[in-house]
């Protein structure tokens, strides 16, 4: 009896002297905190307002338009650290909707505490999730951003009009999105932040996402919307998607 509470009291001197002082490389879990991204839908840095029939934009080709519908697909957000490591946010999908304004305010919880240097996102859905069908939540398809008719997911959806448009009632209707080659039109935006963002357990940092519509329309190829007014897919869904990979998105504050 005595030797069994002997090695009672061992043991449990080992397992507090290993609680006390856990072994090296194994640590508490990291502290994490949120990110509120604010977007603000732009023209060529003018207020992007739908359905108005005194804002009329100018695209690069000096076409005049104006705008009905505006929607977006971000996904796989990365945050990229000082030390140059990318802090992948798991399923992160959000769909902006110039319609909505409850959309252009958005939330990444559970970051990783820490100085962020940059950001990186696909324009879109990934082509897993583009290819497993309709799902739910800012997924689903009555969001309208899906083609049931093709299995996929439009990644950036603009309509309007415009005089120089030989469509039916001048329209403008650019569905972008495929996901396989030659159709592929999924883009990646990366840039550095204007300055670090700090993540902290119980603050609340904030960033703002200009959107620019008129990138669509100039970059790579300048659009003549009496040539190009429609496009579901396909090569002239390349075309557009070339031309905002780069133009499309820009971090302008990092509020800390």
């Amino acid at each position: 009896m005595k030797k069994n509470l002997l090695f009672i009291a061992c043991m449990i001197a080992i397992a507090a002297t290993v609680f006390a002082n856990p072994p090296k490389g194994k640590t508490k879990d990291a502290k994490k905190g949120n990110l509120a991204v604010h977007f603000k839908n732009v023209v060529d840095g003018r207020e992007l307002k739908l359905n108005d029939s005194t804002s009329l934009y100018k695209n690069a080709n000096g076409d005049d338009f104006k705008l009905t519908t505006f929607k977006y697909y971000i996904s796989n957000v990365s945050l990229i650290a000082k030390n140059g490591n990318k802090v992948a946010i798991p399923d992160s999908y959000y769909l902006v909707n110039a319609a909505d304004s409850s959309t252009l305010n958005q939330q990444i919880t559970n970051i990783p505490e820490g100085k962020y240097t940059g950001i990186t996102f696909t324009i879109g859905v990934d082509s897993a999730r583009n290819f497993a069908g309709a799902q739910t939540g800012v997924l689903d398809p009555a969001n309208g951003m899906f083609w049931s008719w093709n299995s996929g997911y439009i990644f950036v959806k603009l309509e309007g009009i415009s005089p120089k448009s030989t469509a039916k009632k001048n329209r403008l209707t650019f569905h972008i999105g495929g996901a396989k080659d030659p159709g592929n039109t999924i883009r990646t935006f990366t840039q550095t932040f204007p300055k670090n963002l700090k993540i902290s357990n119980g603050k609340s940092p904030e960033i703002e996402v200009a959107a620019n519509a008129d990138a669509l329309f100039q970059g790579k190829t300048t659009v003549d919307f009496a040539k190009l007014n429609f496009t579901m897919g396909g090569p002239n869904s390349v075309i557009v998607a070339d031309n905002y990979a780069d133009g499309l998105f820009k971090i302008t504050k990092v509020k800390n």
